[in-house]
């Protein structure tokens, strides 16, 4: 995917979880975060940020934050990105071959997952999740307790229950990644759910990304260590 009309500028602050304050060229700029996620680490005064111009000019923020930059790394931080760039991927049949129906937002008894694929005789039900957080070369998810996350998993082990195939794919909005794995320190709960779910039979997959200023794509698969 590409971001149009895409700028840099230095990070200042963050009043709350829905905007920042920036310098882009010396004027102060109120834009909007598009993640609502703590990323505390990555959000820290004067590291350099890109922002995509908004389409709707009856925006009260002309700009939205997509990027951090942190260190050498640029770390996508759109919380809409993942599903955009799998559905890309999807299209490509590079992950999945013989695909003949593509279903995003695909209900499942009283839950929604991201995608539901049929591809031959497999019926497959995906949660995609975006991953920003890395520590030494290591990523990890979530940055912050999802009780949300967890019901995703169970109601993917239900999914293999009842005879589907089930995934949950983290795509991590960075490069270079030695591993994914579950943070446990965060959300032990979580840890847990998805080492139940792939005992159950759901397939845990990560998958790194190529990040520019105004552009995200996916890479490489990632080990996953529980």
């Amino acid at each position: 995917m590409t971001y149009p009309n895409t700028r840099s500028a230095i990070f200042l602050s963050r009043p709350n979880r829905f905007i920042a304050v920036v310098d882009m060229d010396g004027v102060i700029e109120t834009v909007h975060v598009k993640n609502t996620g703590r990323c505390k680490e990555l959000l820290i005064p004067g590291a350099a940020v890109y922002l995509c111009q908004a389409g709707n000019p009856n925006r009260q923020t002309n700009y939205d934050l997509i990027a951090v930059k942190k260190g050498e790394q640029i770390i996508n931080m759109d919380s809409q990105a993942p599903n955009t760039v799998f559905y890309e991927y999807l299209y490509s049949e590079r992950y999945i071959s013989g695909i003949t129906k593509i279903k995003r937002e695909a209900k499942y008894g009283n839950s929604r997952f991201d995608f539901y694929i049929e591809a031959d005789e497999n019926k497959i039900f995906i949660e995609v999740k975006g991953v920003t957080l890395e520590a030494n070369g290591i990523a990890m998810f979530p940055d912050a307790p999802t009780m949300r996350g967890v019901k995703h998993l169970n109601e993917l082990i239900q999914c293999v229950r009842e005879g589907y195939k089930a995934q949950a794919v983290f795509i991590i909005q960075m490069k270079d990644m030695l591993y994914f794995t579950p943070n446990d320190t965060t959300h032990p709960a979580f840890g847990e759910a998805l080492r139940s779910a792939v005992s159950a039979g759901v397939r845990v997959i990560a998958m790194n990304c190529v990040v520019t200023p105004d552009s995200l794509s996916i890479g490489n698969e990632v080990e996953v260590r529980l």
